[in-house]
C-alpha cells in the first residue's frame, strides 16, 4: 500500500492503544498548504454565500447536493486508478471500531488523522476518485431551490444575521397625524401673505368658505390700504362696511370714490369710530351727510391727503374742522362743492402751512382780493387748479402773482417779488381772464411745468409771447379753443427755451393754426409724445413731417423680434386738409423696413411708430394696421396698407365721369372686396396672414 500513498499522509505506527480522552485535545496549528485549505473550507462552508447568490466552484457537481467542502484538489487525470477501502477490517483495525465511517472514501488504516476533530479533509491527490468526495449539507442549512432565505435556527442565527439587513433600532415610523388641518394649523402671518395676492373682490368671496376663512379674510392687517374705486359696483354695502370696520385701526389709505351703497352706513358710528389712523382719505362722489363728514374729520387728525370733491354736504364748517383738527394737510380737493366758497379755504390756508396742492374747481369767491393776497403771502402752493372759476379776474390773478403795489425794477419794468413755486396751473374756462392777467405770469413762474389755458376765448398771441419765453421747464401746454391764436404763437414756441422739454401740445379747435407753425414745432420740439390738432388747418405735410421726425429720432433695430412701441400720438380728425394720402404716408413709415446698403449689411426695423386718430371712415383700417405693426408683423401691415391704397384710388377713379366709368366702378368694387378680405384676415408670425375667405363656388341657392 506504500506505492500509492501520498506524500502528505503520515504513516501510523504498527500498534495503537485506544484511549478515551477526558477532554477535547487542543487542535494542532497547521502551517503552509494545510492552513490555506483550512481557511478556504471555512469561507466556503458559510451559509451566507447561498443568500448572496455567489456562483459555485468548478469542483461542484451540477446534479449533486450542496456540501460543506467546496474545495477539492483532486485531479481527474491522476495516473492512479484504485483508492482506499470504505471501512476498516477487523484484522487491521488495531482494536478500533470497524463500523463504517461517515466519509465516502476513508483513508487506509495505515494512516492516522492529525486531529480527532479535523477541519480539513485530506484527499488523495494521486488516486482516481469515482465516489462522491463531499459530505451532504444538513437540511437546516440548505438554501431553497428558488433562492429563498435559509430557515433560521438558534445555532446559525449569528451566522445568518446581516448587519445591513437588520432594521435600525433608532428608526421609527412616522405616525400620520389625525385630523390634520392644513389651513387651520398654518401661521396667521402666512395666511395673510397668501391672501394679499388676491383682489379685494376675490377676498370677499373667500370669506364665505368657513368661519376660519371669514376671520382671516376680514383681518385688519390685510386691509392697510383700501381702494374701492375699482370694484365698488360689485361688492355689497354690508361687506364693504364690514371690511372698513374690521380694518379700521390698521387702514391708512382709504379711497371710497363713488361708493354710493354706503349711504345708510355713514349714519352710525360703525365706520367713523373704526377709522382713526387715516393718512389718505377720499370720498369723492359718495352720498354722505354733513354730520358724518364732520365726525369723520374730527376722528382722524393725521390726514395728509383729503379729497371730498363733488359733495354738496361739504360747507365752510367742514373747512373749519380741517383747519382745527388736521394741521398736516398737504393735498386738498374741494372741487364742485357748491355750498362753500373761498372763506372756508382761507381758514385752511392759515392753519395748514404744509398745503402744496389745492384743487378748487368751480368754487366761487376768487374775486376776493384779501384771499388772493393770502395765497401770495403763503407761497407754498405747487399745484393750483382753478378750472371753471368764472369769478377769477385779471386783478385777482395779478395779486396772486405780484401782490399789492409791488416794487418795480427801473430797468426791466418788472415787479421785484419772490418767484412763485407753482409747477401746475390750470385756468381752464376762466372766461374772465384777458391778456392783461396772463401777462402777469411772465417771469414770475419759472418752475412751471404744466399750463392749461383752454377755452379762455379772450386770449391772443400777445398774452402768450412773453409767458412762453419765461418757462424753460414747460412740458404740457393746453391751448384748446383759443380762436384768436395764430401761427405766431407756434413759431415762438418752436424758438422758446422749453422746446427740448415739451411733450404734450393741444391746439384743438384753433382754426387759425396751420402748417407754417406746426412744421417748425415738429422740427424743433424733438420730445413730443402727444399732439392734438383736430379741427385745425394742418395738412398732409404735417403728417409727413411727423413721420420723418419720428423716424430720425428713434433708433433702428437689426432684429425683427424686437417689437416697436408708440412714440407719438396724433389726433387729426375733422381736419379738412388731411387726406388719405397723408394717412398712407404715416402707415407706410410705420411698417418700413430698410433694405441692406453698402454701409449696413443687415435690414433695419422701426422701434417707434405714430398712433393716429383720424377720420372715422379710415380709423378701422388705421387701427388694424397699428395692431399688426405692434405685433411685429410688418409684412401683413404693408400688405394691408397697399390694399387700402388701391381701394382708395379705385374709389376716386369711380367717382370720375366720362368714358370708362362703368369699368372704373367695377375695379372699385373689386378693390373694396380685396380690402375687406385684408381687414378681416388675422395676422400670423413671419409675415403670413390668415387664409382669405373663399368667394367662389358654393350652393347656387345660397
Amino acid at each position: 500500500m506504500a506505492d500509492f500513498m501520498p506524500e502528505e499522509m503520515v504513516q501510523s505506527p504498527v500498534s495503537m492503544t485506544p484511549t478515551t480522552p477526558q477532554s477535547d485535545p487542543m487542535p494542532i496549528k497547521l502551517k503552509g498548504r494545510k492552513r490555506l485549505l483550512q481557511s478556504l473550507q471555512r469561507i466556503s462552508s458559510s451559509p451566507s454565500l447561498a443568500r448572496m447568490g455567489r456562483a459555485p466552484t468548478s469542483s461542484y457537481r451540477s446534479g449533486g447536493k450542496g456540501s460543506i467542502s467546496c474545495v477539492s484538489l483532486n485531479s481527474s487525470a491522476s495516473s492512479y486508478g484504485h483508492s482506499c477501502s470504505n471501512s476498516y477490517s477487523s484484522q487491521t483495525s488495531a482494536d478500533f471500531s470497524t463500523a463504517p465511517t461517515s466519509a465516502a472514501s476513508t483513508p487506509s488504516p495505515d494512516f492516522v488523522r492529525f486531529d480527532l476533530k479535523p477541519r480539513v479533509r485530506v484527499i488523495d491527490n494521486d488516486s482516481r476518485v469515482t465516489a462522491p468526495t463531499s459530505v451532504p449539507m444538513p437540511l437546516g442549512l440548505r438554501p431553497s431551490s428558488k433562492g429563498l432565505p435559509l430557515s433560521i435556527t438558534p445555532e446559525v442565527s449569528e451566522v445568518m444575521g446581516d448587519y445591513f439587513s437588520k432594521p435600525s433600532p433608532h428608526a421609527s415610523k412616522l405616525k400620520r397625524r389625525l385630523n390634520f388641518d392644513f389651513w387651520g394649523d398654518m401661521p396667521n402671518e402666512i395666511k395673510l401673505e397668501i391672501l394679499r395676492h388676491l383682489d379685494p373682490k376675490e377676498i370677499v368671496r373667500c370669506s364665505v368658505v368657513s368661519k376660519a376663512w371669514h376671520k382671516s379674510c376680514f383681518d385688519g392687517q390685510l386691509w392697510t390700504s383700501l381702494d374701492a374705486s375699482g370694484f365698488y359696483r360689485d361688492i355689497p354695502g354690508d361687506s364693504l362696511a364690514k371690511i372698513i370696520s374690521s380694518a379700521g385701526p390698521f387702514v391708512k389709505d382709504l379711497n371710497l370714490r363713488g361708493c354710493v351703497q354706503l349711504r345708510d352706513k355713514w349714519g352710525g358710528e360703525e365706520i367713523s369710530d373704526a377709522c382713526r389712523n387715516l393718512v389718505n382719505f377720499s370720498i369723492e362722489g359718495c352720498r354722505i351727510g354733513r354730520s358724518a363728514i364732520h365726525y369723520f374729520l374730527l376722528r382722524n387728525t393725521r390726514l395728509v391727503h383729503i379729497n371730498i370733491s363733488g359733495l354738496p354736504a361739504v360747507t365752510n364748517s367742514a373747512m373749519k374742522i380741517i383747519a382745527q383738527s388736521c394741521p398736516s394737510v398737504e393735498y386738498l380737493n374741494v372741487s364742485w362743492c357748491s355750498n362753500m366758497d373761498t372763506r372756508g379755504i382761507r381758514k385752511v390756508l392759515e392753519a395748514c402751512p404744509k398745503l402744496k396742492d389745492l384743487r378748487a374747481g368751480e368754487i366761487v369767491g376768487f374775486d376776493n382780493e384779501e384771499f388772493m393776497l393770502e395765497l401770495f403771502e403763503k407761497n407754498t402752493l405747487e399745484t393750483l387748479i382753478l378750472n371753471h372759476c368764472s369769478s377769477l379776474t385779471d386783478e385777482t390773478l395779478k395779486i396772486l402773482v405780484e401782490g399789492v403795489e409791488p416794487e418795480i425794477d427801473v430797468l426791466t419794468g418788472r415787479p421785484l417779488v419772490p418767484p412763485r413755486k407753482l409747477k401746475h396751473l390750470d385756468l381752464t374756462r376762466c372766461q374772465g381772464l384777458t391778456d392783461k392777467g396772463v401777462k402777469a405770469l411772465a417771469d414770475n413762474v419759472p418752475h412751471l411745468e404744466g399750463l392749461q389755458l383752454s377755452k379762455c376765448n379772450l386770449l391772443t398771441d400777445d398774452a402768450l409771447t412773453d409767458l412762453i419765453a419765461s418757462v424753460p421747464r414747460l412740458t404740457h401746454l393746453d391751448l384748446e379753443e383759443l380762436d384768436e391764436l395764430s401761427n405766431t404763437t407756434l413759431q415762438n414756441l418752436a424758438k422758446a427755451s422749453c422746446k427740448d422739454r415739451l411733450e404734450h401740445l393741444c391746439i384743438s379747435y384753433c382754426e387759425e393754426l396751420g402748417d407754417s407753425g406746426m412744421l417748425q414745432v415738429l422740427k424743433n420740439c424733438s420730445r413730443l409724445k402727444n399732439l392734438e390738432m383736430d379741427n385745425t388747418r394742418v395738412s398732409d405735410l404735417v403728417l409727413a413731417e411727423a413721420a420723418s421726425v419720428v423716424r430720425q429720432r428713434s433708433k433702428r433695430s437689426s432684429s425683427p423680434q424686437n417689437r416697436p412701441c408708440v412714440g407719438l400720438r396724433m389726433v387729426v380728425y375733422d381736419c379738412q386738409n388731411v387726406t388719405w394720402t397723408g394717412i398712407r404716408e404715416v402707415l407706410s413709415r410705420n411698417a418700413e423696413i430698410k433694405r441692406p446698403t453698402a454701409s449696413s449689411t443687415t435690414p433695419s426695423y422701426p422701434t417707434e411708430i405714430i398712433q393716429l386718430k383720424c377720420f372715422y371712415g379710415w380709423q378701422m383700417t388705421v387701427e388694424e394696421h397699428t395692431k399688426r405693426v405692434l405685433k411685429g408683423d410688418l409684412a401683413a401691415a404693408s400688405r394691408l396698407e397697399r390694399k387700402w391704397a388701391e381701394y382708395m384710388m379705385s374709389n376716386e377713379e369711380a367717382g370720375a365721369t366720362g368714358a370708362g366709368a362703368r369699368r372704373r366702378r367695377r375695379r372699385a368694387r373689386e378693390a373694396a372686396m380685396l380690402h375687406a378680405d385684408e381687414e378681416e384676415g388675422g395676422v400670423g408670425t413671419g409675415g403670413l396672414g390668415r387664409r382669405r375667405r373663399a368667394r367662389s363656388g358654393g350652393c347656387i341657392v345660397m
